[in-house]
């Protein structure tokens, strides 16, 4: 079944930098079962730097689902709900619906693979990764970067992977790379860099 970006349009001011997590629990507050859902992707939301680990939320800011076209109905009660991200509070708006298209280079901001926390070991464990979804793109390993969990720290990379079909590329965006795609982990967009 194809799979979609599902994208709302934010109402509010702030939400902290690293809140993939907090969203997470704001998301499943409102629709529970993203928990059983391992196919569903939450893209990190943009902003613009405010600096004391704050984004602010411009025009282009969106919270975007990834998910197969099946669970649209499920995840449109998202729409008209408080989202309370830390002590963040944020609204979202009336969705819109997007195709993936295939481009030749995408790029997710964070990467996690369990259990790989140095750089030459987690691009080996990525290169099987591409490799167990049939993709042969080359990969590019990016800035170390972390994600608050609870009390933890979790430790990834961004990743970008060029060189795709078209095929690879949707495989990519559909599937993505590593664990925690619920929390802004693993999800593929494309890459103009």
């Amino acid at each position: 079944m194809p799979y979609i970006d599902l994208a709302f349009r934010l109402n509010g001011t702030t939400v902290p930098v690293d809140h993939g997590y907090a969203l997470y629990s704001a998301l499943s507050r409102i629709v529970s079962e993203i928990h059983s859902d391992p196919r569903i992707g939450v893209q990190p939301i943009r902003g613009v730097y405010a600096g004391d680990g704050t984004l602010h939320l411009a025009p282009f800011s969106r919270l975007i689902l990834r998910l197969p076209d099946e669970q649209i109905r499920t995840y449109l009660t998202i729409a008209g709900k408080k989202l309370e991200i830390d002590s963040h509070s944020i609204s979202a708006g009336v969705p819109q619906t997007r195709a993936l298209r295939p481009v030749s280079r995408l790029r997710a901001r964070l990467v996690t693979i369990k259990g790989f926390l140095e750089d030459d070991s987690f691009l080996d464990a990525a290169k099987r990764q591409l490799e167990t979804l049939g993709i042969a793109g080359h990969i590019h390993l990016g800035e170390r970067r972390t994600l608050r969990v609870k009390d933890k720290q979790v430790v990834g990379f961004e990743v970008a992977v060029s060189g795709l079909t078209a095929e690879e590329s949707l495989t990519l965006q559909e599937k993505g790379l590593g664990g925690r795609r619920r929390m802004g982990c693993g999800v593929f967009v494309p890459w103009r860099g």
